[in-house]
């Protein structure tokens, strides 16, 4: 039996063990199958919340989450671009295999998932807040409230304001209240926070440039400081809406037995951070929390991946978990820290805003990332292009003050392989790909990487897709489309020897 079949086998004979754990629960207690609340954050760091440590930003209501519930501290996404990593979660699928890789493509029609297997198992499914998977994706849910954009307010189109107070979780409460009360339940709460455009005045009591934290590749101005305090901002925000959340089961009486996982889509919207692979792209916050079967106060420390979630909440709703999952369950670490349930997780990088394809494999020490399009700079997301923590990096590199890990955004071409020591070099800062001392390793996270690629089928394209937007600017170019065709679209075009372009762009 090979590995991932056993830990699967395993997990699914613990899971009635795990589900009549509780002696102080009646029989009809035991067997009612949980409630779950999946709160996904947007363009959040893992380390900027105080559970991991950060002492600055206000996050008290994640701080009793972890508190009552169990932290992750090696939970990683499988990339690190907002809706390719949602359509990546909940169908349960690496994003070369959902057919959604690119940033806005939908989830095509014949992709399964999770909701849909809890929705016709007799689970209320619903959601609030962004959505961002595709159409096909609505049925799925018995309600979908998507946030909605004020398109009267924005610079061509772009960096629009919500409507609301620009959260994105203005339905939060009203989604629980609203619900049938003879269902068990699930709902996926996504906020808005702390995706950009950031504003001044979100909160009361907002940060300031002496709260802030930097990692070592951005500088330190008064610029990227304010930046970042914006986005402390965001990330409080909704902290207070998770907060809400919690007190809104507990008023149903539903709170026991409720699991609460709350995650992010991706990191924080800075250069060097989303749409990398570095552990500020695809590393993500991760508590649960079950107050019936889960010992609060707990922390985790090994590897989980985005893609397992799928299976995990099936196997939680008393289902078996679908076989072509590219994950698999974690459950058997609810019950015990010390049982792995894989060696490494694998994560990629495609189109957002701009052509990439990059590829990474982590371990619990190291990670290797292969840049197939090595001739491309690393460059950030257009949103972050625009805002002012790079408008204030490109003054100081018109100066000459930008260190090396601070210039990595813009040179061309880049390393082709990279690897690091994570417990060492957190901010992996020191590529050891050419160190010698380290070959063996580097083979190793080689050969580890391309057994991931062949067993997925994941495969280099032929042809590039072309930006969306000037790499200078961050402003749309003539092929950005919304709402965006889907790959089906794209790849007929392709066949036919057409490039897609906005017929609208003047």
């Amino acid at each position: 039996m090979s590995y991932r079949k056993y830990v699967t086998y395993f997990s699914f004979l613990l899971l009635p063990f795990l589900l009549n754990s509780q002696d102080d629960k009646t029989a009809s207690e035991t067997a009612q199958k949980p409630n779950i609340v999946f709160i996904i954050a947007d363009d959040v760091n893992w380390d900027d919340i105080g559970p991991y440590g950060h002492k600055n930003i206000r996050t008290p209501h994640l701080d009793q989450l972890a508190q009552d519930g169990m932290l992750f501290t090696n939970a990683f996404l499988t990339t690190s671009s907002c809706s390719p990593s949602r359509t990546s979660i909940i169908s349960g699928l690496y994003p070369h295999n959902t057919d959604a890789e690119q940033l806005a493509w939908p989830l095509p029609e014949e992709k399964k998932t999770f909701v849909q297997e809890l929705k016709n198992a007799g689970y209320w499914t619903g959601l609030a807040g962004k959505y961002h998977m595709g159409e096909y994706v609505n049925d799925d849910f018995n309600v979908l409230w998507e946030m909605q954009w004020n398109d009267n307010i924005g610079l061509k189109g772009l960096d629009r304001r919500l409507v609301g107070d620009g959260s994105g979780c203005d339905d939060w409460i009203k989604l629980l209240q609203e619900r049938p009360k003879d269902q068990p339940f699930f709902t996926w709460l996504a906020s808005a926070d702390a995706h950009r455009p950031f504003y001044e005045g979100i909160i009361e009591n907002p940060h300031g440039p002496e709260d802030v934290i930097l990692p070592p590749y951005v500088p330190n101005t008064e610029g990227v400081k304010k930046d970042f305090a914006l986005y402390y901002d965001e990330v409080s925000r909704m902290d207070e809406y998770i907060g809400k959340v919690v007190a809104e089961l507990e008023a149903q009486n539903v709170a026991d037995n409720t699991i609460i996982l709350f995650v992010s889509d991706n990191g924080r919207a800075f250069p060097r951070d989303k749409t990398t692979l570095y552990e500020g792209g695809i590393k993500t916050p991760w508590i649960i929390k079950w107050p019936a079967k889960i010992k609060g106060g707990q922390t985790n420390t090994e590897l989980v991946s985005a893609v397992d979630i799928a299976p995990t909440f099936m196997q939680m709703a008393g289902l078996e978990p679908l076989q072509e999952f590219d994950g698999f369950s974690f459950m058997p670490l609810l019950e015990n820290n010390d049982i792995p349930i894989r060696d490494e997780i694998y994560a990629e990088d495609h189109f957002h805003d701009y052509e990439d394809y990059t590829r990474a494999v982590r371990t619990k020490q190291f990670k290797y990332i292969k840049n197939y399009y090595a001739d491309l700079p690393n460059t950030p997301s257009a949103d972050i292009i625009r805002g002012l923590g790079w408008q204030s990096m490109l003054e100081e590199k018109e100066k000459g003050t930008l260190n090396e890990a601070q210039l990595k955004c813009f040179i061309a071409p880049r390393d082709t392989d990279e690897l690091f020591d994570i417990i060492k070099d957190p901010y992996e800062l020191n590529n050891l790909a050419s160190n010698l001392e380290y070959s063996s390793v580097l083979e190793d996270m080689k050969s580890r990487l391309e057994k991931i690629r062949t067993a997925t089928n994941d495969i280099l394209p032929t042809e590039r897709t072309p930006d969306d937007f000037f790499r200078e600017t961050g402003l749309p170019t003539k092929y950005r489309i919304r709402p965006r065709p889907s790959k089906a679209v794209y790849m007929k075009a392709r066949a036919e020897g057409r490039v897609l372009v906005n017929p609208d762009f003047k």
